[in-house]
């Protein structure tokens, strides 16, 4: 992905420096608490016996840090640019764009507590994403999604829930959530997540089409993230024998399938997972 020396968001709320961070106990533990995000499972048997958070600062930015932090905030603005123009040919109205959370270790939110057990997530109550950044390395080595396009998918899947919350789709949505049993809100979450991932796959498109930043393989990489964090890649990794009825984000298949629906489409109207009969 070309990024290096190009424009860069203005939406970045950087608490990196801020005390009270927790340090997690190793890359291992990482790719658990990751997979209890993407699962939403309890992860607190995996901490016992040594694997437990423990408290610190911020500590100094490093220059993996500011590498990072650069990236994000490139890629950010590459999606204010995108929905911006989709917005208005699209919609026919103004997207407002999203503030981004730069955070290390643990942070606050008015959605709880922000840290690696609950990776990257958009919160409604303030519409800012937060984001940690070593969940990138987390996706790299432990869940086995490499390259800095799979990263940028991992920012765009998150920026894709707050165009959701300006369509008003996710507001309803999560209305819906709360009025039914688990296995139906599970449902109803997986149709939010893999619209997400099809609004991904238009960003993508449109990233290119725009600023021309697309390399040779990085379709693939974010169609191989897409693949290792479905839930029942995720659950086979645990362990666990796959069970539909707790998936929140989708299966692999479905989730490479939207995020390319919306690659080849850049049609936003191609992404209402809501109707389709099957997914």
């Amino acid at each position: 992905m070309k990024w290096q020396g190009r424009r860069g968001s203005r939406n970045i709320e950087d608490r990196r420096r801020a005390g009270g961070a927790a340090q997690v106990g190793g890359l291992g533990l990482l790719a658990v608490l990751a997979i209890g995000y993407f699962l939403g499972v309890d992860v607190t048997p995996f901490l016992q016996g040594g694997g437990t958070l423990g408290s610190g600062g911020g500590g100094e930015i490093t220059e993996a840090d500011r590498q990072e932090g650069e990236f994000v905030s490139v890629t950010l603005a590459d999606t204010e640019e995108v929905w911006d123009e989709l917005f208005r040919t699209q919609v026919g109205q103004s997207y407002n764009p999203v503030t981004l959370v730069l955070y290390k270790g643990v942070t606050q939110s008015p959605c709880g507590g922000a840290s690696g057990a609950t990776g990257p997530f958009y919160c409604p109550g303030d519409r800012k994403v937060y984001l940690d950044t070593s969940f990138f390395t987390t996706l790299s080595r432990q869940l086995g999604a490499k390259g800095d396009f799979a990263a940028a998918y991992v920012v765009a899947h998150e920026v894709a829930h707050h165009v959701q919350n300006e369509l008003g789709i996710l507001g309803q949505a999560n209305s819906i959530r709360a009025q039914v049993g688990e296995a139906e809100a599970n449902a109803v979450s997986v149709r939010i997540e893999l619209q997400a991932d099809c609004y991904s796959g238009i960003w993508a498109r449109e990233a290119q089409a725009r600023f021309g930043s697309l390399e040779r393989g990085d379709v693939a990489e974010a169609m191989n993230a897409a693949r290792q964090i479905g839930d029942d890649t995720l659950q086979r990794s645990a362990g666990r024998i796959p069970m539909p009825h707790t998936f929140t984000h989708g299966t692999s298949e479905q989730r490479q399938n939207w995020f390319l629906r919306g690659y080849e489409s850049r049609d936003m109207r191609s992404c209402d997972t809501f109707s389709a009969d099957q997914i």
